[in-house]
């Protein structure tokens, strides 16, 4: 069954699999407790940060700068780079590849071209 939502919770608890799309890309996939616990693309690394957390008192939740590209008018690169913290002059150039980031888990990032396949 392919479900599709923004809510963190219901995929927690319904999902074995999870599948990250930034402005119409696949970003990240793999098992739904390992991306979770450990995110390896950036923009998935910046939307669990931007969970709530019921065992932490924070005044602000970090928020993701920017926006969105237009859809109509996608950047040649990584789609993510205008946003990203660790986007790179080739970020802006090319688009990465899917990288093995562990069992089943892959994500797409330069960052991740010479990283070793599990964290």
């Amino acid at each position: 069954m392919l479900f599709i939502t923004h809510d963190f919770g219901i995929v927690a608890r319904m999902c074995d699999r999870v599948a990250v799309m930034y402005a119409g890309r696949i970003v990240e996939s793999g098992p739904v407790r390992e991306i979770f616990r450990t995110p390896r693309h950036p923009y998935t690394e910046a939307l669990m940060a931007s969970v709530p957390r019921m065992d932490a008192n924070v005044e602000r939740l970090p928020s993701i700068e920017g926006q969105p590209p237009a859809l109509h008018r996608l950047p040649v690169g990584c789609r993510f780079a205008a946003r990203c913290r660790y986007a790179e002059d080739r970020c802006r150039r090319e688009y990465p590849p899917s990288f093995p980031v562990g069992p089943a888990h892959e994500a797409s990032c330069w960052r991740l071209e010479s990283s070793p396949s599990s964290p």
